[in-house]
């Protein structure tokens, strides 16, 4: 909207001439996503104490986690509020990729807010049936697939990093690869979204990554001299991702241990279905598995979890899944397995950036 809006008048005055440059309205953004997220805040808080949406804890989890029984959740809906609203502000609007992101963020948000509510609301333990969850998550992926798939002069080959000259072209099944990676990524964070900070911290580390890969991959020059797909448009995905993290950071400030609000569903399956469509954009998505790697492992941890007690016939891989509740039953304290996530975290943002000169 301000570039809209204020760009135009640079031919007079010269100032307005920093809208034209991703790199000022991304700092902006991040800024301005922050300061919403900050200041709205408070009064989240108490609105959702006020209506009495607070967090359930299962009695089968940690024990240390039923002290936080009746903390507002659905706070995830302050993150989506902030991020649409800067997206908006500091975009490109004309953009099709920037609609495409606000398309997944509110689609997500809207099936997660249906099954918080049914939960926290309505008391429906349940709350979405997971068949029912699945389904609306794969329509809305395979919608979100197929418009970056007819999207001109987008490829629907796979760059795999290290190997410079292999790149399979999917044709027509980059839809469903691409929905795979968008469902995976959404249920990914929501797994990892069970300790006071550690979905949303790995969240804004991870879309620092896909920041930078979005805006090298905007640019021809720099995306020649790296050896990287060029993807025309996908620079502004960097605001969008400069705004997720100003959102994240926002959020982080309340979600920090211990925990004033939660996020709820209505929140991480949002995150995960953006991370996913953002990996898809910038042509990264097989990287999505190093820079993404936490949820990775955590997403693992459950799959084997089950497996094992399945093929075992009752006998368990880790004392509970997802892993971090695994070290938190081993004795660790809740911001000691927190912190350890993120510095795993960062490890792998650093691996997934070296990967640009490793072609």
């Amino acid at each position: 909207m301000l570039y809209h809006l204020l760009y135009p008048l640079h031919s007079t005055y010269s100032v307005f001439n920093v809208f034209r440059y991703i790199t000022f309205r991304t700092t902006y953004a991040v800024l301005t996503a922050f300061l919403i997220c900050f200041l709205l805040g408070p009064w989240v808080i108490r609105k959702l104490a006020q209506l009495q949406i607070g967090q359930h804890i299962r009695e089968e989890g940690p024990k240390g986690h039923q002290k936080k029984t009746g903390t507002p959740t659905m706070g995830g809906t302050l993150i989506v509020f902030s991020l649409t609203v800067t997206t908006l502000m500091w975009s490109n609007l004309s953009n099709y990729y920037v609609w495409i992101l606000l398309l997944v963020t509110i689609g997500y948000a809207l099936i997660g807010f249906a099954d918080d509510y049914l939960k926290q609301v309505k008391k429906q333990n349940m709350g979405l049936s997971p068949r029912n969850k699945f389904i609306l998550q794969s329509l809305l992926a395979l919608i979100v697939s197929t418009l970056i798939y007819i999207c001109p002069d987008f490829s629907s080959t796979l760059i795999f990093p290290f190997l410079k000259n292999f790149s399979p072209d999917l044709g027509f099944f980059y839809i469903f690869f691409a929905s795979f990676v968008i469902v995976g990524t959404s249920n990914a964070v929501n797994l990892t979204d069970g300790l006071d900070g550690l979905a949303i911290g790995s969240t804004i580390i991870v879309a620092v990554a896909y920041m930078i890969f979005a805006y090298v991959a905007g640019n021809i020059k720099i995306a020649e001299y790296l050896q990287i797909p060029y993807v025309a448009g996908s620079g502004e995905v960097a605001i969008f991702c400069g705004s997720l993290i100003g959102a994240g950071l926002g959020f982080l400030w309340f979600n920090a241990y211990p925990a004033e609000i939660f996020m709820g569903d209505v929140g991480s399956l949002s995150l995960g279905g953006i991370i996913g469509t953002v990996a898809l954009i910038t042509k990264q998505e097989i990287l999505l598995v190093i820079v993404g790697g936490l949820f990775v492992i955590e997403a693992l941890s459950v799959i084997f979890q089950v497996g094992f007690f399945k093929l075992t016939k009752g006998k368990r891989m880790f004392r509970m899944a997802p892993l971090h509740h695994h070290f938190e039953l081993k004795g660790w304290p809740e911001p000691k397995v927190i912190i350890r996530f993120w510095i795993i975290a960062i490890a792998l943002l650093l691996i997934s950036l070296s990967t640009l000169k490793l072609r």
